[in-house]
């Protein structure tokens, strides 16, 4: 790939979906505006022929004779990955790749660099049974640095046929690099786990895949509206805002969900009908595997007057899309993100809960989130007087 077609590649794509300008060196200071008058825009294309002597210095000076088109894809991902972790590029022989398989690890990361963190782990898949948990960081899948990964690549890399191998070289709570061999299987989605308690029930989400929204209608079908429900969204790792949306409304939402920004478009306020009735009391459990569209979800609720039970969710209620390029490559962005109702930047922040709970394995979710239900609020100090 020649030099030029990277800069067609790059600033067409990537100017148009996060317009960063790039400050031109070498000229002169220009005077302030005069007060009234708005500044010209900088030209956001500024500096790129500064980037073309780059890579023609590269290719015409460096010691041993470079390989250009892993130069300019390499450079490409670089900068991809600085505006997001999860933008990819996408050569066109990436995309003649088949797929994986239908078999996976179990786990969800975020590249950060030359690691991934784990981010989430699935409950029985083999991830969670070689003992991964969600903070450890991932440096090798398969011999390959994670460096070298785009997040499209990597995440082909933990799927593949029923009962394939997959090392995966981490760093887990003690700091010690360790190797772990994983054997892929099909995970089938679990469906909505129920726990009644005196005067309370939990319903357990683990997903917000098409259908959870009519499958939790059915199991709160006959429930007393007037005793707790505790929503665990601690799990809840997939699924589309559409549904989620409807399940905001089916437990009582009404008028907004969230705010929705995309590049280049006006915010948008998604709105949501209340088809439900809601509990007497509502509560949510949510943590560091509540991701994307749960992640809305629960800003939703905890608006509307639900209390947040947990730890504070990752910030990842972002959209990918994918735009072809003209070679017949193609880059994958994020393009989309989401405002929760609260104001939390959900491609950043993520959902603080109201309070800190964490429930370990051998605990039971309903009996800690009831006692501190019932638990007095910590008392607000008082203003410190001026001396």
């Amino acid at each position: 790939m020649h030099a030029r077609t990277w800069l067609s590649l790059l600033s067409l794509p990537l100017v148009a979906a996060f317009t960063v300008p790039v400050v031109q060196q070498g000229n002169p200071p220009k005077p302030p505006p005069k007060p009234g008058v708005k500044a010209a825009p900088q030209d956001p294309l500024a500096g790129l022929a500064d980037i073309q002597d780059v890579l023609s210095l590269v290719q015409q000076n460096y010691v041993d004779p470079p390989d250009m088109e892993k130069v300019v894809s390499g450079g490409v991902q670089a900068v991809l990955e600085r505006s997001h972790p999860l933008n990819a590029y996408l050569s066109a022989e990436d995309l003649r790749l088949p797929d994986p398989g239908p078999a996976e690890a179990g786990l969800v990361v975020v590249k950060r660099g030359i690691y991934a963190s784990v981010v989430a782990v699935t409950p029985g898949g083999p991830a969670a049974k070689a003992g991964i948990q969600a903070g450890d960081v991932i440096r090798k899948v398969d011999g390959d640095s994670v460096g070298r990964l785009s997040t499209w690549a990597l995440e082909r890399k933990l799927r593949g046929p029923e009962g394939a191998s997959l090392d995966l070289y981490r760093y887990n709570a003690t700091r010690d690099l360790t190797k772990t061999t994983l054997r892929l299987q099909r995970i089938a989605p679990g469906s909505i786990a129920l726990k009644q308690a005196a005067g309370a029930l939990l319903a357990s989400l683990p997903d917000l895949n098409p259908g959870r929204s009519e499958e939790l209608k059915k199991v709160l079908a006959d429930a007393d509206r007037h005793q707790t429900l505790v929503l665990d969204l601690r799990q809840c790792q997939r699924g589309s805002m559409e549904e989620a949306a409807a399940v905001a409304g089916l437990l009582g939402a009404r008028g907004s969900f969230g705010t929705l920004q995309e590049a280049g478009k006006p915010d948008r306020i998604i709105p949501v009908a209340g088809t439900g009735t809601p509990f007497t009391r509502q509560a949510l459990l949510m943590g560091r595997s509540t991701l994307g569209a749960s992640e809305v979800l629960a800003a939703c609720l905890k608006k509307g007057g639900a209390k947040a039970f947990g730890e504070r969710t990752p910030g990842l209620g972002v959209e990918r899309t994918r735009f072809a390029l003209k070679q017949g490559g193609a880059v994958e962005l994020v393009s989309r993100r989401w405002i929760g109702l609260g104001g939390e930047k959900l491609d950043r922040q993520g959902v603080a809960p109201d309070q800190v709970l964490r429930i370990a394995e051998t605990e039971d979710p309903l009996a800690k989130v009831l006692t501190a239900l019932q638990a007095p609020a910590p008392a607000t100090p008082a203003p410190a007087k001026a001396s």
